[in-house]
C-alpha cells in the first residue's frame, strides 16, 4: 500500500488533480467535459511523440530529432495534398508513418552500425531534416486554402464525441503499452536499458533493439506530423520548433529514467497530460505562457532528482540484502 501511495504515477495523478482544482477555482469552466476533451486533444501530439521517445529512452538512448521528423513528415504530406488533392487521406497518412519510420531507422542504423552516440546522431539528423524542409519547400508555407477539406477534416472529425486526433492518441498509447508489456521486443527494451552487457548474454542484440526503438519513435513522429499540419491547417519550416524538449520533459516527468530500463507507459501518459494541462491552464489563471518553459524545466529537475534518489534507494536495498545473505551464509 505504501509503495502504491508513493509511486510516480500516484504522485502525478495527485498533482494533475490538484492543478485542475486550482485552475477550476479561478475558472470553473476549465473542468467542463467539453474543455477537458479539448485539452486532451491539444495534448495528443505531445503524447504520441512522448510514447515513441519512451521506448528510445528505455534502451539508454535519446531521440532529439522527433520534432524535426514531425515537421518534415508534415510538410511532405501538406505539399503532396496541395499538389494532388485527389490522393486519399488514408494513403497520405500511411506515407507519413512510413516516412517517419524511415527517418527513425536512419537514426537507429547510425547508432547500431557505426556506434555513434545517440545524442550526436539525432542532433545531426535534426538539423538535416530541418534543412530538407527548407530545400523542398523553398521556405514557402502551405496554407489552409491549399489543402483539401478531407485532408484537414480528419483530425477534427468526431467519433463517440471525441475528435479523431484524440482517438489517435488513445490508440497509440494502447498499442505501445501492449508492445512494451506483452511482447519480447518490449521486454528487450527494458533489458537493454537496465543492463546491456547482461542482455547480450541472454541472446539480445542490443544494437538491433535500439534500432527498432528509433524506428518506432520515427513512425509515431511521422503520424504526429500529418495530424499536426492537418489540425492547424498550415505547414512551414519551423513547425514544432523546440518541441523535442517538451517531449523529453513528458517522459522524464512521467518517471522514465534517462539511464534507461525503468519507467512505465502510464507514467509517460500522465507526464504528457501534466504538461498539457499546464499549457492550457496558465492563460486561464492570467499567468504568462512563457512561464511554461520555466515550469517544465523545474519539473524536469525535480523528476530527475526523484528518479536518482529512487535508484539509490533501490541500490541500497539490494546491497543490504546481499550483505544479509553473506552474513547468514558465513560459518559460525
Amino acid at each position: 500500500m505504501k509503495r502504491l501511495l508513493t509511486s510516480r504515477e500516484t504522485m502525478l495523478s495527485g498533482a494533475i488533480l490538484l492543478l485542475l482544482a486550482l485552475t477550476a477555482s479561478r475558472f470553473p469552466g476549465f473542468i467542463a467535459p467539453a474543455n477537458l476533451v479539448a485539452v486532451f486533444t491539444d495534448t495528443s501530439p505531445l503524447l504520441i511523440l512522448a510514447l515513441g521517445q519512451t521506448v528510445v529512452i528505455l534502451t539508454r538512448c535519446i531521440d532529439l530529432s522527433v520534432a524535426a521528423n514531425l515537421a518534415l513528415s508534415g510538410m511532405v504530406c501538406a505539399m503532396l495534398n496541395a499538389a494532388m488533392p485527389g490522393i486519399p487521406v488514408a494513403l497520405i497518412l500511411a506515407l507519413a508513418v512510413l516516412l517517419g519510420a524511415v527517418m527513425g531507422a536512419i537514426n537507429g542504423a547510425l547508432v547500431w552500425k557505426l556506434a555513434i552516440p545517440p545524442i550526436v546522431v539525432t542532433l545531426g539528423t535534426m538539423t538535416i531534416y530541418r534543412g530538407i524542409i527548407f530545400l523542398i519547400s523553398d521556405g514557402a508555407w502551405v496554407n489552409a486554402h491549399e489543402m483539401s477539406a478531407a485532408f484537414t477534416g480528419l483530425p477534427r472529425a468526431r467519433i463517440l464525441g471525441l475528435p479523431v486526433l484524440a482517438w489517435f492518441g488513445i490508440a497509440s498509447a494502447l498499442l505501445i503499452w501492449l508492445m512494451v508489456t506483452r511482447t519480447p521486443l518490449g521486454r528487450a527494451f527494458y533489458a537493454v536499458g537496465g543492463n546491456p552487457h547482461a542482455a547480450v548474454y541472454t541472446g539480445i542484440d542490443v544494437g538491433r533493439t535500439q534500432f527498432w526503438a528509433f524506428t518506432i519513435s520515427g513512425a509515431l513522429a511521422g503520424l504526429a506530423g500529418y495530424l499536426w499540419v492537418a489540425r492547424y491547417s498550415v505547414a512551414y519550416v519551423d513547425i514544432a520548433g523546440g518541441f523535442e524538449l517538451e517531449v523529453v520533459a513528458a517522459c522524464v516527468i512521467g518517471g522514465i529514467s534517462i539511464a534507461g530500463g525503468a519507467g512505465t507507459i502510464l507514467g509517460t501518459i500522465l507526464g504528457a497530460l501534466f504538461l498539457g494541462i499546464i499549457k492550457n491552464a496558465l492563460p486561464v489563471v492570467d499567468v504568462s505562457p512563457f512561464w511554461q518553459m520555466a515550469i517544465s524545466g523545474a519539473a524536469i529537475i525535480i523528476a530527475v532528482t526523484l528518479n536518482t534518489r529512487s535508484a539509490r534507494a533501490k541500490g541500497r536495498i539490494i546491497l543490504r540484502r546481499a550483505q544479509a545473505a553473506q552474513t547468514e551464509g558465513a560459518p559460525a
